[in-house]
């Protein structure tokens, strides 16, 4: 494995065609997690894994917060530049095109951060249980990005207009934004997955 700023893990493609994806983790998770997410939503694909620097309790996180749903947002903004400059060594290192981010909870707060601050380093993201990672939105052109958004209705840490927030947001920016509301919690579900399967068989069409 080649060593970079984060511990990761790394999956070359199998399949030219398929976008690479960055895989990030929620609270507690690692590097291993959502690998086999990304082979099972994108076969085929090169996939780039890392683990959050933080840690909370002995578990990894993208980024500090001070409380459940309540960001340190100089952390976030400081670790979102911090993590785009690791996609950027990595498509130098694997020779990669900039990645499409697959992230759920916390992983898909600091995507939507990436998006916000250093949209380059990203083609897309499939936004899993995101929340609004900054309360002043910076000025971005997300033109010609995809973001597949889903959100539980009834996750009792995610707020629904709060998703629905970041979304209004994201589609503002001019991202092509698809935001789905399941009945259900934080957790994945089988429909989430079957959203997923069905976006990435849309990409590049």
């Amino acid at each position: 494995m080649t060593e970079l700023s984060f511990i990761h893990r790394f999956e070359p493609a199998t399949d030219s065609s398929r976008p690479p994806l960055l895989l990030l983790h929620g609270t507690g998770g690692d590097e291993n997690d959502l690998l086999g997410l990304g082979r099972t939503i994108s076969p085929g694909s090169a996939l780039l894994s890392p683990r959050g620097k933080i840690l909370e309790n002995g578990m990894p996180r993208f980024f500090r917060r001070l409380a459940e749903g309540v960001f340190d947002e100089a952390d976030v903004k400081h670790r979102a530049n911090e993590l785009a400059d690791f996609v950027a060594e990595a498509r130098k290192a694997y020779g990669l095109e900039a990645p499409i981010a697959v992230g759920f909870s916390n992983g898909a707060n600091i995507a939507a951060a990436m998006l916000m601050l250093r949209p380059d380093a990203l083609s897309g993201a499939a936004l899993l249980r995101a929340m609004v990672p900054l309360s002043e939105a910076p000025p971005v052109d997300l033109a010609g990005k995809r973001v597949l958004m889903t959100s539980g209705a009834l996750d009792p840490i995610i707020p629904a207009d709060n998703a629905k927030n970041l979304a209004a947001s994201l589609k503002a920016a001019d991202a092509d934004v698809q935001h789905q509301m399941l009945p259900t919690g934080h957790n994945l579900s089988q429909t989430d997955l079957q959203l997923l399967v069905k976006w990435f068989s849309e990409q590049g069409r």
